[in-house]
């Protein structure tokens, strides 16, 4: 679900052709766009605009150029238009101390005024910083003080440790057009590191037109799809992916019907496909998504019950344009080995490549050795290890099996290694996890080792 977080329709370089431009958007595979106002007449637009095309929802506010504005009456026109079943956040609101059009501390005063009027509102907040990065963050702490915060970083322009308190306090980071030119580089590392669940694609529209577009062109939401393809490069993911994860964040935030709620038995990363076979796990990981949510990359993964080998065979459908068969989803995969063999089976009768994601445990939750039962049918085993030893292992990983968790999972790779022709240990980078002594067991061990990113599975 590509969707366009911040385009400003209401701009006056939209009027002769405000249709076409809405209709490009929605060819382009756009499934919604927020116009935010930045003063009440732009606000009352982006209403009428909600209004008219069914892909457009608004935000209201008042943007930090026009901060000497907001009289208690302007405050009440907002909060009146707010009520607008399509009005979904207060924005484009915050502070710009790189044009300093109004004065500082009239800005600073209209922003909190606007963030309390959110959190009356219970509404999200599209926040505008630009060189003002510092008092910003301390105006959302202040704010966050009385009221849970959520919203979105717009045309994010700091460095990758704002970005990254930012989204601790609970916002998400707005990446637009200066994502793909060229001299973005400490930008494009931002990105890197940020969340790909807690990042939105824009425009900013008619502004900050993509480097695949001259300049001095006007920037449309059907662009909206190049700030989403240079993420997913720089992410190493699929556009497909970056769209349908930040689609859902967008979903999330503002509080629009996502497009697919539907539970995955089957789904797609990259050009893998993943098959997610039952919600059993022997861990209760500390640092795991099970923990937070129900969503894996965008694809809803709780299971209301656990699928036959038909049921899986049938969502899988077609396997043959993707490069590998991977089971891997909500739970650990060897909790159902009978079913994982059958599937694994016919998934090798057809030629491709199957690999399990697993916690290691099998034997024990099995009641004896697997290994030997997946040779010829597994090419390749992801057993996520994430710690050295067993008393790290009982801290972060929470297995019900205790300490004996632990040295089971090194005795199922040492036997693996007899059967099956790739094995790798992962470990999470989650705060406690030793990622330096995991590589020396990898190495020990004479298997491969590979980081995984904290809060970005998949």
């Amino acid at each position: 679900m590509l969707v366009d977080t911040h385009a400003h329709l209401d701009d006056e370089r939209f009027d002769a052709d405000r249709d076409a431009v809405v209709e490009r958007a929605i060819d382009a595979g756009v499934a919604f766009i927020v116009n935010p106002g930045v003063d009440l007449e732009t606000s009352r637009l982006a209403v009428g605009l909600a209004g008219k095309y069914e892909c457009v929802y608004a935000a209201v506010g008042v943007h930090p150029h026009e901060a000497g504005r907001l009289t208690d009456e302007v405050c009440g026109n907002l909060r009146a238009l707010a009520a607008h079943d399509k009005v979904v956040a207060l924005g484009e609101i915050g502070l710009d101390y790189y044009r300093d059009l109004s004065p500082r501390d009239v800005q600073r005063d209209a922003f909190r005024r606007q963030l309390a009027l959110a959190a009356e509102l219970d509404f999200p907040v599209i926040v505008h910083s630009r060189d003002a990065h510092e008092d910003v963050e301390a105006i959302l702490t202040e704010a966050s003080r009385s009221a849970k915060l959520r919203g979105v970083l717009h045309c994010f322009s700091g460095d990758i440790e704002w970005a990254q308190r930012a989204v601790g306090m609970g916002l998400c980071i707005g990446f637009d057009g200066p994502l793909t030119y060229q001299n973005a580089s400490k930008l494009r590392a931002v990105a890197g590191a940020a969340p790909l669940e807690r990042t939105l694609v824009e425009t900013d529209s008619p502004c900050l037109v993509p480097a695949l577009h001259k300049r001095s062109e006007r920037n449309e939401p059907a662009y909206v799809g190049l700030v989403a393809r240079e993420l997913a490069r720089i992410k190493g993911i699929s556009a497909a992916d970056v769209c349908r994860v930040t689609g859902l964040a967008a979903s999330r935030l503002f509080g629009i019907p996502s497009a697919d709620e539907r539970r995955k038995i089957a789904y797609v990363i990259r050009n893998s496909l993943y098959l997610n076979i039952t919600n059993r796990c022997s861990n209760r990981c500390t640092f795991c998504i099970r923990q937070k949510s129900d969503y894996v990359k965008g694809h809803r993964l709780w299971l209301d019950r656990e699928p036959t080998v038909e049921e899986i065979e049938s969502a899988a459908g077609d396997i043959e344009p993707y490069d590998e068969v991977v089971f891997c989803g909500y739970g650990e995969p060897t909790e159902r080995l009978d079913v994982l063999k059958g599937v694994a089976r016919r998934v090798k009768a057809r030629g491709k490549r199957v690999r399990i994601v697993t916690n290691g445990e099998g034997d024990l939750i099995n009641g004896r050795p697997i290994a030997a039962e997946l040779a010829g049918l597994v090419d390749k085993l992801s057993v996520s290890v994430n710690t050295a030893d067993a008393d790290r292992h009982v801290t972060l990983c929470r297995s019900t099996f205790g300490r004996d968790a632990h040295p089971a999972i090194l005795r199922f790779i040492e036997a693996a290694k007899r059967h099956v022709g790739e094995i790798e240990i992962t470990a999470v980078a989650a705060p406690g996890v030793d990622m330096d002594a995991v590589r020396r067991l990898a190495e020990k061990m004479g298997v491969s080792f590979r980081p995984r990113r904290y809060n970005d599975v998949g």
